[in-house]
């Protein structure tokens, strides 16, 4: 049988062998050595594949490195690049220095060595040398027909892959740019060097629309594909993400026909209570979630949601500007954040404040929901000038809003969340549709790819006080990662 690999973990896409450094001896991200031969692949081999490549997407703490907050690698990073940056969240309820880098992305005083940049840039390369390592198992005809896997497994593990990782490359060039395009694992010093050069963003997009085109095609016809394991990626996700990166790209007539598409599978609606999305004890049962990262408790390898002991340790605050942005009574300001007892209930899946401090929570972590997929469709209705359509999807999610029962029992009083009104002009539903993303998505990691796509992050974070510049735009590329490659991977503009 021909030699196959198993997968390493490393730190970085580029550290070069050279120096007397221990970070500077460190074998590239990807790069497949003798002591990773696996002559003998089996069935479990290609499912872990798969698998282990979810993790990344995870707010496990330390599943990269132990206790290394300078390097941004503590826990995944996305409320620290989207939340905190975003000006919807503050690093802690009362300010101190501890992790004082955390506060120069908010005040945008940072540069190219702030570990959140480091953090992100790993976790999401390690996801997809995973992946590259999976894909290659499943698309290797002597590797399946000597394990036995089935066609229908075999497909569904592929798609699996092939979202996850037009997944971790959306974050990467909304967060950077063009960046390192690997899609398949390096064998060879050569094979790292030649990759360790960005490509520009038209191929990452490129990449992943052609990765979601082959999931959706692979993945079956199914809410869970898996219904013992409801957390792995459906055609329903495919679909969605697709429709998103639409929506990044103003491609506006495609958003409303895979959103169409998407509805045609019948699986999604909104939830009658805006909550249950968030509900540790309504996961997988619910209408609304479409894509969430599974946490559970104790289990080893640990999968609990590490953000809920951040939040006992003080962490994780609403600003001012955040809590002024909800209307009188709506009562998804408390289901979000609870400020009398600094609890933040959408984290951590309850509104009595469980699981504050615990660093094994079973609080699942959403990234694609369907009120935020109909929302992408209200916006691109009001850009094609269907504004009857548009505000009327605006209006589906306000009164789900309004008739959700509220989490501390007290009633909604008449005229709370009332309906836009029919309007023909279209910056002003736009700006309707800014506020009602706001609001219905606090605190979910969209708000700063928002502000960034609608071209309105400088003058909205300027206006709250914020040093935000045309550069920040794009972050800087790790400064250590420029480093490493001795310049073959260069950095953004004005960093």
């Amino acid at each position: 049988m021909k030699t196959t690999y198993k997968s390493l973990i490393a730190v970085g896409i580029f550290l070069v062998l050279a120096g007397c450094n221990d970070e500077l001896t460190k074998d590239p991200i990807g790069l497949l050595t003798l002591d990773q031969v696996d002559t003998n692949p089996t069935i479990n081999t290609l499912e872990s594949s798969v698998t282990s490549s979810y993790q990344l997407l995870s707010s496990t703490l330390n599943i990269v490195g132990e206790w290394q907050w300078d390097d941004g690698t503590v826990t995944r990073n996305d409320f620290i690049l989207h939340d905190i940056a975003s000006g919807d969240m503050n690093k802690k309820w009362n300010p101190d220095g501890d992790q004082a880098w955390m506060d120069e992305i908010s005040a945008y005083s940072f540069t190219a060595d702030n570990g959140a940049f480091n953090g992100i840039w790993l976790y999401d390369y390690e996801g997809i040398n995973r992946i590259n390592l999976a894909v290659s198992y499943l698309t290797d005809p002597e590797i399946l027909q000597s394990v036995g896997i089935s066609e229908a497994r075999k497909n569904q593990l592929l798609g699996e892959a092939y979202f996850l990782r037009a997944f971790y490359y959306f974050d990467l060039v909304n967060n950077f740019g063009g960046v390192p395009l690997l899609t398949e694992p390096l064998t060879s010093f050569a094979q790292a060097y030649d990759a360790a050069v960005r490509v520009p963003d038209s191929e990452i997009w490129e990449q992943i629309n052609s990765d979601l085109m082959e999931a959706k095609t692979l993945l079956p016809n199914a809410k869970y594909p898996s219904p013992s394991e409801p957390w792995r990626v459906s055609k329903g996700a495919a679909i969605a993400l697709q429709a998103k990166v639409a929506l990044y790209n103003n491609d506006w007539t495609s958003v409303i026909s895979l959103v169409s598409e998407l509805d045609a599978l019948g699986f999604y609606s909104l939830n009658v209570n805006y909550f249950d999305s968030f509900d540790v004890d309504k996961e997988f049962s619910d209408n609304e979630v479409i894509f969430a990262y599974d946490h559970v408790s104790s289990q080893n390898p640990r999968k609990g949601n590490g953000l809920c002991a951040l939040i006992g340790w003080g962490f994780i605050a609403p600003t001012e500007s955040f809590i002024n942005e909800f209307e009188p009574n709506d009562p998804r300001l408390l289901y979000t954040v609870d400020v009398p007892n600094q609890n933040v209930s959408k984290l951590l899946g309850n509104t009595v404040g469980n699981n504050k401090g615990n660093d094994d929570a079973p609080s699942n972590k959403i990234f694609i929901r369907y009120a935020d997929v109909l929302l992408w469709k209200a916006e691109a209705l009001n850009e094609i000038g269907d504004y009857d359509g548009a505000i009327a999807i605006i209006n589906d999610i306000r009164e789900r809003a309004r008739t959700t029962p509220t989490a501390d029992g007290s009633a909604i009083p008449s005229g709370t969340l009332s309906d836009r009104p029919n309007s023909t002009n279209a910056a002003q539903i736009k700006d309707w549709l800014i506020h009602e993303r706001r609001v219905e998505l606090g605190f979910e990691s969209q708000r700063f790819n928002d502000l960034k796509r609608w071209g309105i992050a400088k003058s909205f974070l300027t206006g709250l006080g914020k040093n935000f510049q045309d550069k920040n735009y794009l972050y800087p590329i790790p400064q250590g990662e420029v480093d490493k490659s001795a310049g073959t991977i260069t950095q953004n503009p004005g960093y």
